[in-house]
């Protein structure tokens, strides 16, 4: 029997492909059985347009075999079955399709095209020569009597031969490789692991994988005797094969979403929301999504893989397609199956990225709609997933300078200082009294150390609302929002506040300052390049002086840069201004310093000053000179 040789072109695609086009020599199983699933569905397609008879949906199967001792693992289908032509052409001729040639321009049916067929480039075959050295495949065609062998051991060729079949349909067996120093093939003859292969990928096919699984059950001994078990062997269905998401919405129980969330996705409770949607159009899809009670382990760095499963017609393409969610949403969950995706030919990538952006698009309109109608109608469940993932959610503000904040604005929660709860920008701004010209905030380690900052004395008393931030990313991120509902943010420690003043407070104003220009100026130049102006604060009421900045780097943000690998300290830092009440006691003590004895303001103004930065949260440069000025001060005050 004389060998036949693949094309020139053919055997160096087999060698390329099978060296570099699958990711994980695993995947050779999910190919072998969607061809299986192919050749099923075609013979299913053909009893019911030729109305042949004897053939029954309920009698398809496919199923899998190993023999450890002969390294030996087979696929068999009861599928439509080859012909000797069919193998020649099919298997051949590498990246040949029979299912493209059933389902594609060459099908005259209109109904064979719409089939849903996986296989469509002829080349997943191939792949089970990553982990086999021989190759057969043992084929009898539907409605013929002679069955034929194909034989390969890899590029050097095939043989096609004569052979016997009982029954129509396809056999194939892979003699494994031999295992080596960084591969075990050996893995592949475990039930157990094929079992996880098959749940992993083929989950969904839609007709059952069987294989003959080893069990062991207790025996009863005799009496005072220890317990035996015995092993024996029995055939089980691997797959499930009806996905939970093609089955309908009111027919499954809450219960059922919880297991199916939990067994798949490895979390001990139920999701805080299921989100079970379909699309039809240019681009169909089926999708079940979860968000869940809690942030993983591992989600806050840079390890963590977003990312939903997608399948298409039921077979597992990608664990996690990152392409289908923004980085605001990667805490979401689940599944997406299309049977519209234009695959690569290894199955594991897509060739058009507009189709997975179109799902990425409409996926996000859904879960923000999802998002919107949990936070009106379920406020303590959306701030339990605030708290696990409202961070993220905030970095989605600032991240693209700020491209998504039209989407995530009204998603997000933050501390209010008169309401003591979160409330959103919008129940925010439906509060702002007339004339409030801002809507103000304040970020810092915690909203008791926030309430406390003397910045916000002024606002408070006039009845004005702040909110509160408390993550490192909120000062960036209501920054880059600049504005909600036509009213500009505005943290409390800008230099202008927009408070609005009488005639006769702001002829007050002006005649205290000009009263004390001559102190303030002496301040300034006591301290030098730390300041860059020194003024007669319109916001403390109870404090002496607060540090507040002016120019795009806020105190908060330059405590948070700072703080970042490789930043260089001495060139971060915010404009500061030091603000001075106005009525309290300590300016009058200054200026009758300042017209006694000038040369000690330079004294006074150092420990105000580090007084500013320790009420501000940041470090005084000279913690030492710091408690000897006011060691002096106390012993001139106890003399």
């Amino acid at each position: 029997m004389a060998k036949k040789q693949f094309k020139a072109e053919s055997r160096r695609l087999l060698e390329l492909m099978v060296n570099s086009i699958y990711t994980h020599k695993e995947i050779f199983l999910r190919e072998l059985i969607s061809n299986a699933s192919d050749a099923i569905d075609k013979l299913y397609y053909k009893s019911l347009t030729e109305k042949v008879t004897g053939v029954s949906k309920k009698d398809f199967f496919i199923r899998l075999a190993v023999d450890k001792d002969a390294r030996a693992f087979t696929v068999t289908d009861n599928g439509i079955g080859m012909t000797k032509a069919e193998l020649e052409e099919n298997l051949g001729t590498i990246a040949k399709s029979g299912s493209m040639l059933f389902k594609g321009e060459e099908a005259t049916d209109k109904a064979a095209k719409k089939i849903d067929i996986i296989g469509q480039f002829g080349v997943g075959f191939y792949s089970a020569f990553m982990v086999s050295s021989r190759i057969r495949v043992l084929s009898r065609a539907f409605g013929e009597e002679q069955a034929w062998l194909w034989e390969s051991v890899g590029a050097d060729g095939y043989t096609v031969r004569e052979a016997d079949k009982a029954d129509v349909g396809t056999e194939i067996t892979l003699i494994l490789k031999e295992d080596g120093d960084d591969e075990n093939y050996s893995d592949f003859l475990s039930p157990w692991r094929v079992k996880s292969l098959v749940k992993r990928y083929s989950d969904y096919i839609r007709y059952p994988i069987r294989m003959d699984m080893e069990k062991s059950r207790k025996v009863e001994p005799p009496e005072g005797a220890e317990p035996e078990y015995e092993t024996y062997v029995e055939e089980e269905t691997l797959n499930s094969m009806v996905p939970i998401w093609k089955r309908q919405r009111s027919r499954i129980k809450d219960e059922e979403y919880a297991e199916f969330y939990k067994g798949k996705f490895s979390d001990f409770e139920d999701p805080l929301k299921v989100i079970h949607t379909g699309v039809e159009g240019v681009i169909s899809y089926d999708a079940l999504l979860f968000i869940p009670a809690r942030a993983p382990y591992g989600y806050y760095t840079k390890d963590f893989e977003k990312g939903l499963q997608l399948y298409s017609s039921g077979v597992m393409i990608m664990d996690k397609a990152a392409d289908l969610l923004p980085d605001y949403f990667s805490f979401v969950k689940g599944v997406v199956d299309s049977q519209d995706l234009s695959l690569n030919i290894s199955r594991e990538m897509l060739q058009h990225d507009r189709q997975m952006k179109a799902i990425e698009q409409r996926l996000e309109k859904k879960i923000k709609s999802e998002l919107e109608t949990m936070l009106g109608s379920d406020r303590e469940k959306y701030e339990k997933l605030w708290e696990a993932f409202g961070l993220q959610v905030k970095f989605g503000l600032y991240d693209n300078y700020g491209a998504a904040k039209d989407v995530l604005k009204d998603l997000v929660l933050y501390y209010s200082s008169s309401e003591k709860k979160l409330v959103t920008f919008g129940e925010y701004a439906a509060r702002m009294p007339e004339g409030q010209k801002y809507i103000y905030y304040a970020t810092g380690e915690d909203t008791g150390k926030i309430d406390k900052l003397p910045q916000t004395e002024m606002l408070k008393d006039k009845g004005y609302e702040i909110l509160y931030g408390t993550d490192p990313v909120d000062e960036f991120a209501l920054k880059m929002m600049r504005e909600y509902g036509g009213k500009e943010f505005r943290s409390v420690s800008e230099g202008d506040l927009g408070l609005e003043e009488s005639e006769e407070d702001r002829k007050k104003a002006e005649k205290k300052a000009e009263k004390y220009a001559g102190l303030l100026a002496e301040v300034k130049d006591a301290l030098g390049e730390k300041i860059a102006d020194v003024r007669l604060s319109k916001r403390l009421k109870s404090h002496p002086v607060v540090l507040v900045s002016e120019g795009g780097l806020s105190l908060e943000m330059e405590k948070i840069l700072k703080q970042m690998p490789g930043a260089d300290a001495g060139q971060i830092k915010a404009e500061r201004i030091l603000e001075i009440n106005a009525d309290h006691p300590v300016l009058k003590a200054l200026g009758k310093l300042y017209e006694s004895d000038k040369k000690q303001i330079a004294q006074y103004a150092g420990i105000l000053y580090d007084q500013a930065l320790l009420m501000e949260g940041l470090p005084i440069e000279d913690p030492v000179a710091f408690s000897n000025a006011v060691c002096r001060l106390i012993e001139k005050t106890a003399i």
